[in-house]
């Protein structure tokens, strides 16, 4: 029988543009691919905010600045700084005088490159985040006016935000977009990994390439932590174990405490609820309970303590944790429905295979990235 080209070139057509755009398996796992790794690209500038020379420098001044805080305590710099990784070293942020914290300090190294801050994702850009953190009650605690006050009293950073943004007396909101200005220049790009992604073969170890193949295989971590920043940035409870920490400071149960309340839980969840739940705070739904947005794994060699509460102190640790699994779900034993991920099981890493694993997670970094601090301007003195 004849078959019409005006039939068969349709059809060849379509079996060729499904073949392209389909789906392909991951060879690995025999699943759906997720997004590849590979090199960090330019940094992402938003149109409304560019990024001029002057502007870096007078963010920086301000991210050093204690003069952006309550009592003059606690500048950027004092959770997020650049010894420690841009973090604050500690297990649990430090917190306001006062107050003690209840997340870990994640870096603002690469921060550039999400698309939401903070464990839950409450920000949706440096500029929200620098003035979240420098007018929340258990951080900064900064009175906007107040702020605003002491820097008109500032004779060089009058100068410097006319300069910079046209104004005739310094903007809290300008201040927050200078901030945002200078973290976007804290990135690294320059990692063994990165280099090894750019054809360097040799950037790599031997042992690092076989944890490479184990993290997008074997391991497993690929599914979470992928893309050129090696996160999804979605959502979700591992079953981490709680911090003793909250357990015997009575500082963080009462930061702790004010947070349920400030974030309007149920009475009964307020009265009852001892552990952190994450993104329920912000969607207020049941199944969000104990997740948290799966953080980038570049530059973690400087970063421990690890995790969302600074429960696991190496990577020996955190490698161990999602070999066993994860660990128990405490939204199941305090609620009675579990909101664990399905996304993590028994890895059954031998040892050779968990150094490797390893290896590769130290590629993701570079040389410390430490910068030299400002000098911050002074006071006017009227006489």
């Amino acid at each position: 029988m004849r078959v019409r080209s005006w039939i068969i070139i349709p059809v060849l057509l379509a079996i060729v543009l499904g073949l392209f755009l389909a789906p392909r398996p991951d060879t690995a796992t025999g699943k759906e691919p997720f997004p590849s790794l590979g090199p960090l690209g330019p940094v992402p500038t938003p149109p409304d905010n560019p990024t001029t020379p002057a502007k870096v420098e007078l963010g920086k001044m301000l991210f050093f600045d204690n003069r952006l805080s309550g009592d003059t305590s606690t500048p950027c710099l004092s959770c997020h700084v650049p010894q420690v990784g841009w973090g604050d070293g500690g297990d649990i942020c430090r917190g306001y005088p006062g107050t003690k914290h209840w997340r870990n300090c994640q870096t603002i190294v690469n921060s550039a490159y999400y698309n939401k801050l903070f464990w839950a994702g409450s920000s949706k850009s440096l500029e929200a985040q620098a003035e979240t953190a420098a007018r929340g009650a258990v951080a900064g605690n900064g009175e906007r006016d107040m702020m605003e006050a002491r820097l008109l009293q500032i004779p060089e950073y009058v100068k410097r935000f006319k300069e910079v943004f046209g104004t005739h007396r310094p903007h809290l909101k300008d201040a927050w977009r200078a901030i945002a200005a200078f973290e976007r220049t804290i990135v690294q790009r320059n990692t063994p990994f990165d280099r090894y992604m750019k054809g360097d073969k040799g950037a790599m170890s031997a042992k690092a390439v076989n944890g490479l193949a184990l993290f997008s295989g074997k391991a497993g971590c690929i599914q979470c932590h992928n893309g050129s920043l090696l996160t999804d940035q979605k959502y979700y409870n591992l079953g981490v174990p709680e911090n003793p920490t909250f357990q015997r400071d009575a500082q963080h149960q009462i930061t702790f405490r004010y947070e349920q309340y400030a974030k309007g839980v149920t009475e009964d969840i307020y009265r009852t609820t001892k552990t952190d739940l994450g993104l329920y705070y912000r969607m207020k739904r049941k199944e969000d309970m104990g997740k948290f947005r799966t953080p980038s794994l570049r530059y973690l060699v400087y970063t421990a303590p690890y995790i969302h509460n600074g429960v696991f102190r190496t990577l020996e640790e955190v490698i161990e944790f999602y070999n066993k699994g994860g660990g128990e779900d405490i939204i199941q034993s305090l609620y009675g429905f579990s909101t664990k991920t399905n996304k993590i099981k028994p890895l059954n890493l031998t040892e050779n295979e968990k150094g490797a694993l390893k290896a590769f997670l130290e590629s993701l970094s570079g040389e410390q990235i430490i910068v030299n601090p400002p000098k911050l301007p002074e006071y006017a003195v009227y006489k």
